[in-house]
């Protein structure tokens, strides 16, 4: 029976609990959450001196399928497991003979194939069993009306609330690119007051670099409210 396509939060909460799979297959147009599960295997699965023996990072502009596949047939020498993680896998040519490794993985090995900023052909023999015995995640792009909200939820993971246009500040300036916003966030959380509960407008544009009266989020203020002055005001700053 195929396995589904699960969450990222499911794919982490098993990690913390040390219940691993064969085969990761890490896709989508998101590399952010790619890099989040692929970074926890690779810090957190091994120690120090397993890492050493048993963990091998690949990237896809430099070897074939046949390569990581002789790499995933290696039995670990330190402990219980080894791990094999392959980066850019997006890049690889030749993935047909996959299905032939997929057919029977190692146990003992657990491979993770990052192929970011889009999928593979779903109809390939080895997609279809790819789905039979891999954990499968695809890591889609925001939309832009979503990010005000993932904004304001990644801010609550951090023990911190933000302001509504302080969140559409960020989201008109930066976009859907979640590793950027990650950046400005973590460095919005700690360069604030420590008596600071919530990221004002005011803490933005000074230390992000976005004015608070020019932006999208005033331009449609403006527009509304038929300002026409301050509308060719923010449109010549912009």
């Amino acid at each position: 029976m195929a396995k589904q396509e699960t969450s990222y939060e499911q794919i982490l909460t098993d990690l913390r609990k040390k219940v691993y799979n064969p085969v990761y297959f890490l896709m989508g147009e998101e590399p952010y959450y790619i890099d989040q599960l692929s970074d926890f295997i690779q810090n957190n699965v091994l120690d120090e001196t397993e890492k050493e023996f048993d963990q091998t990072i690949l990237y896809g502009k430099d070897v074939d399928i046949n390569t990581v596949i002789n790499a995933a047939k290696r039995y670990p020498m330190m402990g219980s497991h080894q791990v094999l993680i392959v980066k850019e896998a997006q890049l690889i040519k030749d993935w047909d003979n996959l299905v032939h490794y997929l057919s029977k993985p190692l146990k003992s090995t657990i491979l993770v194939f990052c192929y970011k900023y889009g999928t593979p052909d779903k109809r390939k023999k080895w997609v279809l069993e790819l789905k039979n015995v891999a954990v499968i995640y695809e890591s889609s792009k925001l939309r832009d009306y979503e990010v005000g909200a993932w904004i304001t939820k990644y801010c609550k993971s951090k023990n911190v609330a933000i302001d509504d246009k302080a969140a559409a500040m960020l989201s008109d300036f930066l976009g859907t690119d979640l590793s950027k916003l990650v950046h400005e966030l973590e460095k919005l959380v700690i360069t604030k007051p420590a008596d600071m509960k919530c990221i004002t407008p005011e803490l933005v544009e000074k230390n992000i670099g976005i004015s608070k009266d020019f932006n999208v989020f005033e331009l449609q203020g403006a527009l509304i409210s038929m300002n026409v002055m301050k509308a060719n005001q923010i449109i010549y700053y912009f």
